[in-house]
């Protein structure tokens, strides 16, 4: 039976961006386009154009945030805070959702076609940044008729790019929510990135990224999912949920053990093998880990002038992003007299908590989009 969702039926729409002449020079410095990007949208955008939002998702995430798509069982991955009602009101709010540039689910990336070569581009494909794929966004938002957001968020990679629109388009955003992120990867962030990488790119299938058409990196991209998949919970949520039970089937070896949260992993991990691309998790690894929101400035020049209102929200159990990086965030911020606020969530749920703590965050974000938007957000 089906969850219970208030937008019904919704559809994955794309949007072609950066035709020739018009190509996106890209952070590494190399050219994109035409670029296809894949979107969704919920409610209507009123008629003075001040109703948006935009929800910027993290990374194996995609355009699909809310609503079904004809025939799924699940909605989409963040459901619980789209719709009528919800945090983020489709019945005052314009959303958009799109999935990033170099991206599997409908834009541009890795495995799309190569029109030099009629190939899939693999790691021929150049290298992108979050900054990219927030031009792309903002090449979206003016496809869209939209001249300014009313707000742009997300959590993780998602609140990356929130704080690339919020220092690099500041006239462009009335407000931001960047959630359980961060201004750049510490060391042992980029640690557990290179270990995902090295997952995949030690499978013999990976063949440099030359795998379309024959067998991908299954065993190399689940494992990665699994290493990411740990972090992405907290210890006392694996407690709770697994404890030290176990399942009590034949195993195929002796060394291979039969405890809930092994099987767990393995499940989590071939699942994923069913929608992303393994060149893909190459790509966002790489931008996540290029990331630096200060670019070089030290981090109280990094809102200097910056109008928009901002709300952090940090999860206390995130230990992927820990709480002191929501912080710096606001440091920075309050330090360029920035009206910024922070909200500091007690869950168990680890960094999982931005996409299951929907009761906790609601009536935060509600309360704050009441605030920006007045009476504009009236459709």
């Amino acid at each position: 039976m089906k969850e219970s969702t208030g937008l019904g039926i919704v559809e994955t729409k794309s949007a072609v961006l950066f035709s020739p002449p018009r190509e996106r020079t890209l952070e590494g410095g190399e050219k994109a386009g035409p670029v296809t990007i894949a979107y969704e949208t919920y409610g209507r955008l009123n008629p003075a154009g001040s109703n948006a939002v935009l929800i910027a998702h993290a990374l194996s995430g995609n355009a699909h945030a809310a609503g079904f798509h004809e025939g799924d069982a699940k909605p989409g991955w963040w459901d619980n805070m789209i719709g009528p009602g919800k945090a983020f009101d489709t019945d005052r709010y314009y959303v958009v959702c799109s999935n990033v540039l170099g991206g599997c689910a409908g834009s541009t990336g890795p495995a799309s076609l190569d029109p030099r070569t009629g190939e899939p581009f693999g790691t021929e494909f150049p290298l992108v940044g979050i900054n990219d794929m927030v031009d792309c966004q903002k090449e979206l938002c003016d496809f869209l008729g939209i001249g300014k957001l009313l707000c742009v968020t997300g959590g993780s990679m998602g609140g990356m790019q929130a704080l690339s629109w919020l220092t690099r388009y500041p006239g462009r955003v009335r407000s931001g929510i960047p959630i359980a992120t961060t201004m750049r990867h510490s060391p042992q962030q980029i640690a557990f990135s290179e270990i995902g990488r090295q997952a995949i790119m030690s499978d013999p299938n990976w063949n440099n990224g030359r795998y379309y058409g024959k067998k991908p990196p299954a065993k190399g991209l689940s494992l990665a999912r699994m290493i990411g998949h740990i972090t992405y919970m907290s210890d006392e949520s694996m407690r709770s949920k697994f404890g030290r039970g176990r399942k009590f089937e034949t195993q195929a070896s002796k060394l291979v053990s039969d405890f809930l949260v092994e099987g767990y992993l393995r499940y989590k991990g071939e699942g994923f093998l069913k929608r992303f691309d393994a060149n893909s998790y190459l790509y966002l690894l790489r931008a996540l880990d290029d990331f630096d929101a200060t670019n070089g400035r030290p981090a109280t020049e990094v809102f200097a002038g910056l109008e928009a209102k901002i709300l952090v929200i940090a999860f206390e159990s995130d230990w992927l992003y820990p709480i002191w990086q929501s912080k710096e965030i606001v440091r920075a911020a309050e330090s360029a007299g920035v009206d910024v606020r922070y909200c500091e969530i007690p869950s168990t749920y680890g960094h999982d908590a931005f996409l299951l703590e929907a009761e906790e965050q609601t009536p935060v974000i509600r309360r704050f989009l009441e605030e920006v938007s007045g009476t504009d957000q009236v459709i």
